[in-house]
């Protein structure tokens, strides 16, 4: 077989000094165990903009686990349903190898090659997509497939409300997709952290779905008796605010999903002696099943459930991928800049310098990288 250093280098959207920076970089033939796959789209999401403003110290230069991709290559001894050709979507979190999680400490997806380690590839986490959605709707699969994670927590609860906190990504996917997973007759309320948010949301009509504004002016009206489900979907120095406000609801029985991350040694004064970050752990890529859930009482006695999870099953994935074939029209705006990848690294930096979601005039729900075709090169096809 012919060296590495003979295939093409690919192009990258990289991290380095502050920045991110359009370069070069080689492509390695994947090897036994391994494949190499080559992005067709990308997604910038929440976690990622966070390691861009340095609120997160992941080391991997190259970041993205959102995203549709092809193989353009596999080393020895990878299953036939990883051929050349396959368009795939790769489970960004493995659940027992803390090596492996995709665009934190592993080189993600924002580069025209991408080596998916072994380990990665053994236990499952490359997901052969069928019936991919459209390219552009391939970086709403991995958030999405969250979103179902949650509802499977919270559905258990049979909510007859949802209250759902933040306005970004995970908000509004999940605002779109409640009356899908958790019935149709589940009152859906947006609470959103600013009035731009808010303006974006309300210029877009969902079907079901209340607006609020949160704070002083936008408490949630009381709720009543009947089960409430409250999912956290905030950037994790937002969580505990939520989590506060979630816990002094005037409703029935409360459920809550801790989604969004949460700060080192986050506590609440409402939930003395509760490890939260353990709250939120104890469920990881589909397992356990039946899902962890925490009873709680806060320093007032008011009893809720608390839950959490990361990363997705792949079984999320395959739901996720379906709905978005299902009914495009109904998360197809979310996707509001679509770029190349020189255009994508200017959007990056101003991300990173300002805590603004305003791009080219507009509010940035999800970016998109495309990414020209490459054709793949003789030795990739080997």
């Amino acid at each position: 077989m012919r060296t590495a250093q003979n295939i093409p280098d690919h192009q990258a959207l990289v991290r380095e000094a502050g920045r991110v920076r359009l370069r070069l970089r080689p492509t390695q033939q994947p090897a036994p165990g391994e494949l190499l796959v080559a992005t067709q789209v990308a997604g910038l999401c929440g976690t990622d903009i966070q390691m861009l403003r340095g609120l997160r110290d992941d080391p991997a230069p190259v970041i993205g686990h959102e995203g549709i991709a092809r193989v353009v290559a596999a080393g020895a001894g990878v299953p036939d349903s990883l051929r050349p050709g396959m368009p795939i979507v790769v489970n960004p979190t493995h659940r027992s190898d803390p090596s492996f999680l995709l665009g934190h400490n592993v080189d993600g997806l924002l580069q025209e090659r991408t080596r998916i380690p072994a380990t990665a590839v053994r236990d499952g986490l490359v997901v052969p997509l069928e019936q991919p959605p459209d390219a552009v709707l391939g970086t709403l699969i991995e958030p999405l497939a969250a979103v179902r994670y949650a509802f499977t927590l919270l559905a258990t609860a049979h909510p007859r409300t949802l209250v759902v906190y933040g306005d970004g990504t995970i908000g509004q996917l999940a605002a779109r997709a409640a009356r899908r997973w958790l019935g149709e007759g589940v009152r859906v309320l947006l609470v959103h952290h600013t009035r731009d948010g808010l303006a974006w949301s309300a210029q877009r009509h969902v079907p079901g779905v209340e607006l609020l504004l949160g704070g002083e002016r936008g408490e949630v009206p009381p709720l009543g008796g009947e089960p409430v489900a409250a999912l956290l979907a905030t950037p994790r120095d937002g969580t505990l605010d939520a989590l506060e406000s979630a816990l002094r609801l005037d409703s029935g029985d409360l459920t809550v999903d801790m989604f969004g991350g949460l700060p080192p040694g986050a506590a609440s004064a409402l939930l003395p002696g509760v490890d939260l970050a353990a709250v939120r752990a104890a469920n990881c890529a589909g397992h356990p099943v039946p899902a962890a859930c925490t009873q709680v009482s806060t320093a007032q006695g008011r009893r809720a459930r608390l839950t959490g999870h990361r990363g997705v099953g792949n079984g999320h994935l395959a739901e996720a991928a379906a709905e978005l074939c299902r009914d495009p029209a109904s998360y197809r705006d979310l996707v509001t800049h679509v770029v190349g990848l020189r255009e994508a690294a200017q959007i990056m930096n101003d991300l990173s310098a300002s805590r603004s979601r305003t791009v080219a005039g507009s509010r940035l729900i999800k970016l998109a990288v495309r990414f020209v075709p490459v054709p793949p090169s003789p030795l990739e096809t080997q």
